[in-house]
């Protein structure tokens, strides 16, 4: 199955949390957070401005991004967890 968010949406896969702390602690799962870092798999056509023109977003596949704590809506697709959030939802693209 193949899946393309629309207008400015985006479909990301986060990245594994850490295991253990700089330290060496290995965090149990019941204190881990989830990653606010992943990657992005497809994005939306885009959105329309004022004089009706198409919008591409920033982002594209393949970017590395940041969100925010209670960004998106998480869906499983193929079996996998993913988040489906709007372009205004991701802080930044990680270079």
């Amino acid at each position: 199955m193949t899946f393309r968010p629309l207008h400015d949406r985006v479909l990301v896969r986060r990245v594994t949390a850490e295991e253990k702390t700089a330290g060496g602690i290995i965090i149990p799962d019941t204190a881990k957070e989830k990653p606010q870092e992943g990657e992005v798999i497809s994005v939306g056509s885009g959105t329309l401005n004022d004089k009706g023109e198409l919008r591409a977003l920033d982002v594209k596949a393949g970017d590395r991004i940041l969100f925010g704590k209670w960004s998106g809506t998480e869906v499983k697709l193929n079996g996998e967890e993913l988040l489906i959030m709007k372009e205004s939802d991701i802080m930044g693209i990680l270079a």
